[in-house]
């Protein structure tokens, strides 16, 4: 991407590239792009493309790239510009790879979809896409009801993707070979298994609205089931995953410790598309572990499962996790935790280095509504766990509900007030006091679970219990969070959709939906019109189904068999109970086929089984402070200040440097920076303090980092100073700049220069979230002369490219082509 658009946008780091762990271009192979429709910090949270992206890389002959939903600010550019949206690893235009490949984790992305194909100058409808295209698929839990999307795919890959991504991606390889028409690929792709090819799929529909049929195009090809992993033992996992340069939401390492959940929500897909249930062996773990800390850097920890409570030996894991990282400063963290599943031992364990933060996730206010949902929990359960939460240090809780679930009532509603407050009264019997969080979600009635035919309440019906909840919490001093009322109603369009909905979205796309899950872009208006001029009534899909009718996706099968969801959903409306058969019999979901397909659980140990004498030493009592002068050049002069601290936490974390660390509650590593630097700068001089333990020298600090750092941030000099020297800040003096001008800047100047020194005054004003800094140019310029096409100047304060624009005579914008360096920091004596 050009430096133009980088410098023209809020965050060039996401589009840069470059970060650790991706691949160099390699010639010749297959081209396959893990696109992801969202902003770059909530795609590399996603722990799926990072598992993707490390099985493709491990094969020669594939080039893994990736692209995410661009900003509207970068849109704006590539359009004024008329560049096409490209990869971040080779800058590869994505109508020009063979294989893009879309994460499909949230309805409300679809639109992004849409912008990311029409950026890239790639026809909107399958059928519009001849040879030569790329092959278009989708993967991820919207996949299984993927029929809005259906028009747009060429494929989608259904249930777990590390072994079926190569088989695609080789079909692929050979069709190019054999010179394989379009059609001849996708016939060859719906062999294998979990793969569905939706033109392949001919949908009719009753005068009403409602499906009438669909009907395979081919005899042997009538349904899809959903591809599974049957041991994720031996599962590839990602050791060297890809390091952002900047934050993202979950910036940590993640191991998931298990796939799937037999628990039951009648209300949760994720519950029924994952099953079985699919354990790693904490050893396992723990090699993960260990190999992705000395990898990345992160000091954070993430345990991920659907239900982390529930996995066999968590206590004892997380023991010998606190035993081998405390020290370090690894913390640990964990999803939202089932009530009943926290021990006090693990609460302990979990609080040696920093508390990270606790989620309890009821979902309902009553007994009653709980046992509807099969969430199998009491509210005696939910107060013993936030007082020990609370007994433990916590001061925060945050819980999880729903409203608008099957046979609510306003008395339900009023129970998460109730509930609430009794989980606040806990802190106060702790003796430490405490706050909670209170976050209402709308239900919405997903494919493939108990609750697929019923309505979802209607928008009035939303903003009415969102605000009785509002008001009754604030009264008890409780914060609540909720999501928009019209974004749940769009999620419930599209969670239950049918293919009729593509003119919907290519529509609302023409009137420029775009990031629709972010509430500071959904432009309700538009979508209002959107729906009217294609004659949709959105009430058609949140409507109650009959259990005869055919569904949009009955063609899709994920496993838990039709049946099993219809006695599901007769006992929620008596409030029986279905137990785990993770603890009790076979509920006869459909899902195992007891040989390969089955529950692959770790057996209980004891709690001290991981016990480990390997911690690290402590800090010592006095350290060693050490400068050092660095180097930010290439792409890399494209990181903010606090990126760039970012990268060196990580860089830290990766060497081994015995790096001191601050007390308290949160500890950082004590190192410092001299000052901001402005993006776009490349600089030869910047400088950083480190504090590290007694005996670890400047050399070996200096080595260290260079071992570690990406290209373009090089450790030049490296020094032990006095402990208590005065900080950076405090003896920085003067700076000295070039700028590097294009020919047509830099006519006459000679002349320019000896004008402006000629000035008394040339005040600037500059204005920066509402404050205002307002300094003289002339006189905090201390040296400037005129060198071929540069101006090198020595300054106090200001920007290279104020005092630049000054000299020229010409805005700020005219100098985007102009190379900004930063060549050395004069100190006071």
């Amino acid at each position: 991407m050009s430096n133009n658009i980088l410098l023209s946008v809020e965050k060039p780091a996401r589009y840069m590239g470059g970060e650790m762990g991706t691949v160099a271009d390699r010639e010749g192979a297959l081209r396959f792009v893990l696109a992801f429709p969202d902003v770059y910090e909530i795609g590399m949270s996603h722990l799926g493309l990072q598992v993707l992206y490390g099985v493709l890389k491990e094969q020669a002959w594939i080039m893994p790239e990736r692209a995410y939903a661009p900003w509207p600010d970068l849109e704006a550019s590539l359009r004024a510009e008329g560049k096409s949206l490209a990869t971040l690893e080779a800058g590869t235009p994505l109508a020009k790879v063979d294989i893009l490949g879309f994460t499909l984790q949230y309805e409300l992305s679809y639109t992004n979809i849409l912008n990311m194909m029409d950026l890239s100058g790639i026809p909107l409808l399958a059928a519009e896409r001849p040879d030569g295209y790329p092959l278009v698929i989708g993967g991820g839990p919207c996949a299984y009801n993927s029929e809005p999307l259906a028009d747009f795919f060429d494929a989608f890959l259904i249930g777990d993707g590390e072994e079926a991504v190569i088989e695609l991606a080789a079909c692929v390889r050979t069709a190019k070979e054999e010179g394989l028409s379009k059609g001849e690929l996708l016939e060859r792709l719906a062999r294998i298994e979990g793969v569905y090819v939706p033109s392949f799929f001919e949908v009719s529909y009753f005068p009403d609205g409602r499906v009438e049929r669909i009907t395979p195009v081919h005899e042997n090809y009538r349904s899809v089931r959903r591809r599974f992993v049957a041991d994720l033992e031996t599962a590839y996992y990602p050791t060297s995953p890809i390091v952002p340069f900047l934050k993202t939401v979950h910036d940590r390492v993640s191991v998931e410790i298990s796939r799937g959940c037999t628990r039951g929500c009648r209300f949760c897909q994720a519950g029924y598309i994952y099953r079985p249930v699919r354990e790693r062996s904490p050893e396992r773990v723990f090699e993960i572990m260990e190999e992705a800390l000395e990898n990345t850097g992160y000091d954070e920890i993430s345990l991920l499962s659907l239900s982390t409570g529930d996995y066999g030996c968590l206590t004892p894991l997380l023991k010998g996790l606190m035993d081998r990282y405390s020290a370090k400063k690894k913390a640990v963290s964990l999803p939202s935790m089932r009530v009943g599943s926290l021990s006090d031992e693990m609460a302990e364990e979990i609080r040696r280095v920093r508390k990270t933060g606790f989620t309890l996730a009821p979902e309902a206010g009553s007994e009653r509504l709980r046992s509807v949902i099969n969430k199998g929990i009491t509210e005696e359960a939910l107060l013993d766990n936030a007082r020990s939460v609370y007994s433990n240090g916590w001061r925060l809780i945050k819980l999880y509900f729903m409203i608008g679930l099957p046979t609510e009532t306003m008395e339900d509603v009023d129970g998460i007030v109730e509930l609430s407050r009794e989980v606040k009264r806990q802190g106060k019997f702790a003796g430490n006091g405490g706050d909670v969080n209170v976050s209402v979600s709308s239900f919405v009635p997903k494919p493939h679970t108990p609750f697929q035919w019923e309505p979802q309440i209607t928008e009035a019906e939303i903003v009415e219990k969102q605000r009785h909840l509002r008001d009754a919490l604030k009264k008890k001093k409780l914060i609540m969070k909720w999501q928009d009322a019209s974004l749940s109603g769009m999620e419930g369009v599209f969670a239950r959709g049918d293919r009729r909905l593509s003119r919907l979205l290519i529509e609302a796309h023409r009137l420029g939906c775009r990031f629709d899950g972010w509430w500071e872009h959904f432009d309700r208006s538009k979508w209002a019109q959107a729906f009217e001029n294609c004659g949709i009534d959105p009430s058609f899909y949140l409507r109650r189904r009959e259990v005869d009718e055919v569904l949009p996706w009955d063609h899709i099968d994920c496993g838990v068999t039709k049946e099993f969801h219809l006695k599901e959903r007769e006992a929620a409306l008596v409030g029986a109970a279905t137990p785990d058969c993770r603890f009790d019999r076979c509920t006869g979901c459909g899902v195992c086929d007891f040989k390969e397909v089955k529950l692959r659980l770790n057996d209980p140990v004891p709690f001290g089984t991981y016990a480990s004498e390997a911690a690290q030493q402590e800090q010592t009592e006095e350290g060693t402070r050490i400068r050092i002068r660095f180097e930010k050049v290439g792409r890399m002069r494209f990181l903010s200040h606090l990126e760039m601290l970012t990268l060196f936490t990580r860089a830290v974390g990766r060497s081994g440097i015995p790096i001191r660390y601050s007390q308290g509650f949160h500890p950082h590593p004590k190192f410092s920076f001299a000052t901001a630097l402005s993006v776009g700068i490349e600089s030869y001089a910047e400088y950083m303090d480190f504090e590290v333990n007694t005996g670890y020298t400047a050399d070996e600090l200096k080595e260290a980092l260079n071992a570690t750092l990406p290209e373009g941030v090089r450790v030049l000099e490296s020094s032990e100073i006095p402990l208590r020297a005065p900080a950076l800040s405090v003896i920085m003096d003067k700076v000295r700049y070039r700028v590097t001008l294009p020919d047509e800047l830099a006519v006459s100047l000679p002349e320019k220069v000896a004008a402006f020194l000629a000035l008394e005054s040339v005040p600037l004003r500059r204005e920066k979230k509402g404050k205002v800094i307002e300094f003289d140019l002339r006189h905090e310029l201390v040296e400037l002369k005129a060198e071929g096409n540069a101006l090198e100047m020595v300054v106090g304060r200001g920007k290279p490219v104020e005092f630049a624009s000054a000299i020229l005579d010409v805005p700020a914008e005219a100098l985007k082509d102009a190379r900004l360096e930063k060549v050395e920091v004069l100190f006071t004596a």
